[in-house]
């Protein structure tokens, strides 16, 4: 056993246990509440927005063809791959050498206002219902960032990845990666019954605004090219 030289008491009784409790435990909501309500509130959600939901894929079927639902690998709950289900919102227009255009072009005027609507999410309803996703979480992003993560960042895999988080309600698109990042972890650290209703309902007021739905630089969010500070492993 290692022995403090300072104090003479093992190092491993000083290790303060607070933070590890704090992060895997969760409480009594985390554990046992969060995710029937997730399941309660997207079965709601899919029955009371049904007409909505099959009016939207009409539109799609009819702005951009087949097939109306995107599908694409996301990391969820402790970096689990699953697929993730939203509406389109650009063509397949490829180049000479049959490579898809930039997003940019392919993005349409119709898929534009999906996106500031938010309408396009919809379909990530019955992921919830699956258990990939929760109504409040960090949103899932793209496969190919893991590896760029830092030790604090990866953090935001130890919830289940949300349609709305703590980064959406303060910034969504239009703040730095860094910030979103650093607004995940601290939803991990601290998830509860109230902290998501708050952020359910600045969801709903923010899509009705259509508040930070772009970068500065961009319609849709600049891709992630790895943090300034990495992991020291």
């Amino acid at each position: 056993m290692i022995i403090s030289s300072k104090e003479n008491k093992p190092i491993s009784n000083m290790i303060d246990t607070t933070e590890i409790n704090s992060r895997y435990n969760g409480g009594i909501y985390r554990r046992f509440i969060k995710r029937p309500m997730d399941v309660i509130l997207s079965l709601v959600a899919i029955i009371v927005l049904s007409p909505v939901l099959i009016i939207v894929a009409i539109l799609v079927r009819i702005n951009l063809g087949s097939s109306v639902l995107f599908k694409q690998k996301r990391p969820g709950l402790n970096e689990k791959i699953f697929t993730m289900y939203k509406f389109r919102t650009m063509t397949n227009e490829k180049d000479e050498k049959g490579e898809l255009l930039p997003d940019s072009i392919r993005l349409t005027k119709f898929g534009k206002v999906l996106r500031s609507t938010s309408l396009d999410e919809l379909p990530e309803l019955f992921n919830i219902l699956k258990g990939d996703m929760s109504i409040v979480g960090p949103r899932p992003l793209l496969v190919q960032y893991l590896p760029l993560y830092s030790d604090h960042q990866k953090r935001r895999h130890e919830v289940r990845p949300g349609l709305s988080g703590h980064a959406q309600v303060n910034g969504r698109n239009a703040i730095s990666w860094e910030d979103k990042f650093n607004l995940d972890v601290e939803y991990v650290d601290n998830v509860s019954f109230i902290g998501d209703w708050k952020i359910i309902f600045s969801t709903i007021k923010k899509v009705f605004v259509r508040e930070g739905i772009s970068s500065d630089t961009a319609f849709t969010m600049d891709p992630f090219r790895g943090s300034v500070k990495k992991s020291n492993n």
